[in-house]
C-alpha cells in the first residue's frame, strides 16, 4: 500500500517546550497545527532564539497492521493497529479526545465483512496513546523512541493472570484458553528417558474416571496415554473429554500411578525406578491474554490469580430478541474474545441465546455487533493503574470514568475572549412606529368572531374542496349565525 505522509512545521521554545517536545499539546489533545502552537508560545524578555520542529505523520499498511507514525527531530511515535485482532468494541473511538477514530459497520464486519473496524484520521491524532493503553484486546500498540515521557506517566488497565505456587503444572489452562495465550513447558523427563519400554511385560492398569480431572500429566509423561481433545464451550470449558490407555505401549511400570495428582490411576506391575517430580513452567502472553478467566475456571488446583480490566453486568433485552437468529447471524459469537455465547441445547431451555457471564470482560463488542440492540453491557468498575499528576491527567480521568458513564467530555476547545458590550443606542431622526389602540381592539374582536367558524369541520372541508367564494359565504353565515 502506498504510504501517506503529511508534514507540518511548528515553533517550539528552547528550554521549555523542547524538553517534553509536544507532550503538553498532546496532553490537551490538541492538534499539531502551526497556528495553535504559535498562539501558545511564551514570550521571552530576552528574545530567545526559536527552533523549528518539523512534525511528519505517515500511514502504512503491512499485512493486517495499519502503522501510523509521527516523527520529529526528537522522537518517533508509532501506533500499530492490527485490524484482524480488533473485535470492534469501540472503546478507543469513544474515549479518543480529538475524535480521530471512527467506528465502522461492526455488524457487517462481525458477520463476515473483511474490513477494519476502526479508521483513523491522522490529521486529528495526537499520539496520546490513550487508545493503545485502554484497548482491552491489545489490537493497538504504541511504541516511541527519543525524547518522550516515561510510559509510567500514563495509566493503563491494571490486569493480570498470575500462576501461583499451587500450579503442578498441568495442561488444562493451555487447552482452555480461547486466545492461545498460555504455553505450558514441562521440564521433567518422559518415561522412555528414564525407563525404556519393557517388551512382554504383564500387568493391569485402570483409570478411575470419577477421579480423573484430565490434567494430562500422565499423557505428557508416557505415550501409552491418549488424551482425547474436545472443543471447549462456555458451559464446559474443559478441553478434554476422555483419556485412554494403549496397552501395547504400556509395560505397567507403575510410574504413572506415582505421578497422578488425583490418585486416579491404579497399576499392577513392577516399578523399575522412582517416579520424577512433576515440574514445568506456565507462560502467559500478555499481548494475547484478555483475562477472560477460562484458565481459572478449569484449574483444579486454584493456581490462577486473575484480575479483569473491567467489572460490570451483561444482560439481554428480551423485547428485542424476537428476530434474533443466533444460528444465522452469530455476530456476538464472532466478536467475543471470551467465546462466552452459546445456544442452549436443553429442550426444556426455551432461550434463543445464552451466555456464561463469568468469562465476560465487559468490552462491549457484542453490543456493537448486535443489529437488534438486544444486548446490554454496564460497567461498574475499571481496574487501572495510578493516574500520575501530569498536565494530561484530567483527560485520562475523564476517559476512564466515561467507560462507566458513557459520557465523554473530550477536549474543550472553546476560547474565552473578552469583548466590549454594546449598549443600546438611539438612532437620531427615526421614530418607532405607533399603533391605534381602538383599531387594534377592533381587529382582535374580528379574530375572536372568526375563530368558531375556523374550528368547524364542515367549514374547513368546504374551504379545501369548494370555491373561495362559497367558502367565504359559509364562513360569513357561521359568524352571523
Amino acid at each position: 500500500m502506498s504510504e501517506e505522509q503529511t508534514e507540518q512545521e511548528i515553533h517550539a521554545c528552547k528550554g521549555c517546550c523542547a524538553a517534553e517536545e509536544n507532550e503538553v499539546a498532546e496532553a490537551e489533545a490538541d492538534e499539531f497545527e502551526a497556528e495553535d502552537f504559535e498562539a501558545e508560545e511564551p514570550e521571552t524578555a530576552e528574545g530567545e532564539a526559536q527552533e523549528k520542529i518539523t512534525v511528519t505523520t505517515t500511514m502504512d499498511l503491512q499485512g493486517s497492521h495499519f502503522l501510523y507514525t509521527q516523527a520529529t527531530e526528537k522522537s518517533i511515535k508509532t501506533l500499530d493497529y492490527d485490524y484482524k485482532r480488533c473485535n470492534g468494541c469501540g472503546i478507543c473511538a469513544e474515549i479518543c479526545p480529538t475524535k480521530a477514530l471512527e467506528l465502522g459497520p461492526i455488524h457487517e464486519i462481525a458477520t463476515g465483512l473483511d474490513a477494519p473496524a476502526i479508521m483513523m484520521d491522522l490529521e486529528k491524532c495526537t499520539f496520546c496513546r490513550m487508545c493503545s493503553n485502554l484497548c482491552p484486546v491489545h489490537a493497538i500498540t504504541f511504541e516511541a523512541v527519543g525524547e518522550v515521557p516515561d510510559e509510567k506517566q500514563y495509566p493503563k488497565y491494571d490486569t493480570y493472570v498470575k500462576i501461583n505456587e499451587k500450579c503442578l503444572p498441568c495442561v488444562l489452562c493451555e487447552g482452555a484458553c480461547p486466545q492461545d495465550a498460555i504455553e505450558v513447558e514441562f521440564t521433567f523427563p518422559k518415561k522412555e528417558e528414564i525407563a525404556p519400554l519393557k517388551e512382554g511385560a504383564e500387568g493391569e492398569i485402570a483409570i478411575d474416571t470419577d477421579k480423573c480431572n484430565f490434567c494430562g500429566i500422565c499423557a505428557r509423561f508416557c505415550d501409552a496415554f491418549i488424551l482425547l481433545e474436545r472443543e471447549p464451550t462456555p458451559e464446559n470449558p474443559v478441553p478434554f473429554e476422555q483419556i485412554l490407555v494403549d496397552e501395547d505401549k504400556c509395560d505397567y511400570c507403575v510410574l504413572c500411578q506415582d505421578l497422578c495428582p488425583e490418585e486416579a490411576i491404579k497399576v499392577k506391575g513392577e516399578r523399575p525406578c522412582e517416579a520424577p517430580k512433576v515440574e514445568g513452567k506456565v507462560k502467559v502472553d500478555e499481548l494475547k491474554c484478555t483475562q477472560c478467566g477460562r484458565c481459572k475456571a478449569v484449574c483444579p488446583y486454584e493456581a490462577v490469580d486473575l484480575q479483569k480490566p473491567m467489572e460490570g453486568e451483561l444482560s439481554l433485552i428480551e423485547m428485542n430478541l424476537k428476530e434474533c437468529d443466533p444460528q444465522g447471524c452469530r455476530g456476538c459469537f464472532n466478536v467475543c474474545p471470551s467465546k462466552l455465547w452459546y445456544v442452549p441445547t436443553d429442550p426444556e431451555d426455551t432461550r434463543k441465546i445464552a451466555f456464561a457471564e463469568d468469562f465476560c470482560t465487559y468490552c462491549g463488542a457484542c453490543v456493537k455487533a448486535c443489529h437488534l440492540a438486544a444486548i446490554k453491557v454496564e460497567r461498574t468498575e475499571i481496574h487501572h493503574t495510578e493516574i500520575p499528576d501530569t498536565p494530561w491527567a484530567a483527560q485520562w480521568k475523564d476517559a476512564i470514568e466515561s467507560l462507566k458513564t458513557g459520557v465523554r467530555k473530550g477536549v474543550d476547545r472553546a476560547v474565552l475572549r473578552e469583548t466590549e458590550t454594546l449598549k443600546a443606542q438611539k438612532f437620531m431622526g427615526i421614530e418607532p412606529p405607533g399603533f391605534d389602540a381602538e383599531m387594534l381592539a377592533a381587529v382582535q374582536a374580528k379574530l375572536e368572531a372568526l375563530t368558531p367558524a375556523l374550528r368547524s369541520a364542515k367549514v374547513r372541508k368546504l374551504w379545501e374542496t369548494d370555491s373561495p367564494k362559497n367558502a367565504a359565504a359559509a364562513v360569513k353565515k357561521k359568524i352571523e349565525g
